[in-house]
C-alpha cells in the first residue's frame, strides 16, 4: 500500500501533535489530560477543520473501531477531494459511545463529515501503523517525482539539460544572508 501525498505528510503533522500532546516540560505523561481539555474546546477547535485538520484530529484519538481495515487502506491511497463523506463509512468504522457528542458537533459544521473521514483514517494509520520502509520509499517517490515536474520548468531547452552551478547557488544564498544582516562566510 502507497499512501497518498496528503495522508503522507498529514500523518507526520498528526503524529507531532499526539507526540507534543504526551508529557509536559518535565518529562510526565499528560496524554489523558490535555485530550479531555481538547475535547471540551471542540467548540472552538472546530474554526480550525479545514486548514489545521491534525490539530482538531487528535480529539478523537481511540475513538474509532475499524470494522473493515481494507476499506480504509483503500481510502488511505486517496487525495482529500477524493475522499468519502463521513455517513459513507457506516459499517467501515464506528465511533466509541465516549465520542459520539464531540462527533455530532463536528459533523454539524460545514466540513465536518469529511472531516471525519480524515480523522477516522488518522487514526487508523495511527493504531495500525505503517511500515517505515514503505513510508519512506513513498516519500522519496514523491520527491523524485517533483523533481522531474520540476526539471526544466522556466528554462530553455539549452538549459533544462544542465545542472544548476553549485557555486552559483552557494553565492545566491550567501548574498540572500547578507541581505538578512549575517556576516558573510569567507
Amino acid at each position: 500500500m502507497k499512501l497518498s501525498r496528503y495522508f503522507s505528510d498529514l500523518r507526520k503533522a498528526y503524529e507531532a501533535e499526539l507526540d507534543d500532546l504526551a508529557s509536559d516540560s518535565e518529562g510526565k505523561d499528560v496524554l489523558k489530560k490535555r485530550l479531555a481539555a481538547k475535547r471540551s474546546e471542540i467548540g472552538f477547535l472546530v474554526q480550525m477543520l479545514a486548514y489545521s485538520p491534525e490539530m482538531v484530529a487528535v480529539v478523537f484519538h481511540r475513538a474509532f473501531r475499524f470494522t473493515k481495515p481494507a476499506a480504509l487502506q483503500r481510502l488511505l491511497t486517496l487525495q482529500a477531494e477524493e475522499l468519502p463523506a463521513w455517513p459513507e463509512l457506516a459499517g467501515t468504522v464506528a465511533l466509541e459511545p465516549w465520542a459520539e457528542p464531540v462527533a455530532l458537533k463536528v459533523l454539524a459544521e460545514p466540513g465536518g463529515p469529511a472531516f471525519m473521514t480524515v480523522a477516522a483514517c488518522l487514526e487508523y494509520l495511527h493504531a495500525h501503523g505503517f511500515d517505515a520502509a514503505e513510508a519512506a520509499q513513498a516519500a522519496t517517490q514523491d520527491e523524485e517525482a517533483d523533481q522531474r515536474d520540476d526539471d526544466g520548468a522556466g528554462l530553455s531547452a539549452d538549459d533544462a539539460g544542465s545542472a544548476p552551478d553549485e557555486r552559483s547557488l552557494d553565492e545566491a544564498g550567501a548574498d540572500w544572508l547578507a541581505e538578512q544582516g549575517f556576516e558573510r562566510k569567507e
